[in-house]
């Protein structure tokens, strides 16, 4: 037997996804008036894709915000819980967590905080730098 077959394999790096303050999330859609939240959708559903393999990417995440808005904040919330099922851990958000942003004013601060904000713990827990 060599050496070398005494050696695991190692798994090939996946990308992580970048880690972002939901605050700066909000006050920089406001800025925009809401230009930043389509790029912010386009990338973030585009790093879950990247990561997993599984989920609608970028493009289509990006598609269904401009056209079909209303099924962005269940969708995103569903692929986020889904991330850490991938991985075996508790979902900390579901798709009904999109739910928040029915509640009028606050509704999208809270649906940010938590689904923003598990999405942070998920990257910053496999190494990305915030």
């Amino acid at each position: 037997m060599t050496e070398a077959s005494n050696v695991a394999p190692v798994a090939p790096l996946r990308p992580v996804g970048k880690p972002r303050n939901w605050i700066v999330v909000i006050l920089l859609m406001i800025i925009t008036l809401g230009i930043y939240g389509l790029f912010y959708y386009y990338k973030t559903y585009k790093e879950m894709k990247d990561y997993s393999g599984n989920g609608v990417g970028g493009v289509i995440g990006l598609i269904l915000a401009i056209f079909i808005g209303i099924v962005t904040p269940f969708l995103m919330g569903s692929e986020v819980g889904n991330l850490y099922a991938s991985e075996g851990e508790p979902k900390p958000v579901t798709g009904l967590t999109g739910f928040w942003v029915l509640i009028p004013i606050v509704g999208i601060f809270i649906w940010l905080f938590k689904v923003q904000g598990a999405l942070s713990r998920f990257w910053e827990a496999r190494g990305a730098v915030a």
